[in-house]
């Protein structure tokens, strides 16, 4: 009995997962109802569908970045950020950083605003953890590895 319970839940869960991974399939003849009008009826269940599929689209994130990927990414746009090549970055050189990072994923977001200065002032404390006022790629690796997680 208690076999068949975690079969069906294991199933369940996995379901989903596993509709994310089929490619859809597009059908072969253009569906009669795009050239017809539609009725109340038969639009409505679509509707309903399409809806579904937006939610399920928006809420679904992608997968936090592993400490590996993230070392690549820091080794790699390090020297664009260390504007003065001494292996370190300053808080001005970190702010430029992290507020390209945050415009990726908030375009509204504002350089000049003070939330986003503020924001960036506490970053950089966590970051300089040797109270060095700058920043080395291993302590902004290991800032962006514990953000990650």
């Amino acid at each position: 009995m208690l076999k068949s319970v975690l079969l069906a839940s294991a199933m369940l869960v996995s379901a989903p997962a596993l509709a994310q991974d089929m490619p859809q399939s597009t059908p072969a003849d253009p569906a009669p109802a795009q050239t017809m009008p539609a009725t109340p009826d038969t639009a409505a269940p679509s509707s309903k569908t399409d809806a579904t599929v937006a939610d399920s689209t928006a809420t679904t994130q992608p997968a936090p970045a592993s400490p590996a990927q993230i070392a690549e990414v820091v080794d790699a746009e390090f020297p664009t950020y260390d504007k003065d090549a001494d292996g370190e970055i300053t808080e001005a050189e970190f702010g430029q950083w992290m507020v390209a990072l945050r415009s990726a994923t908030d375009p509204a977001t504002d350089a000049q605003s003070a939330e986003v200065q503020t924001w960036v002032g506490q970053a950089f404390a966590s970051a300089d953890t040797d109270q060095s006022e700058k920043v080395s790629k291993a302590e902004l690796t290991t800032f962006l590895s514990q953000g990650a997680s």
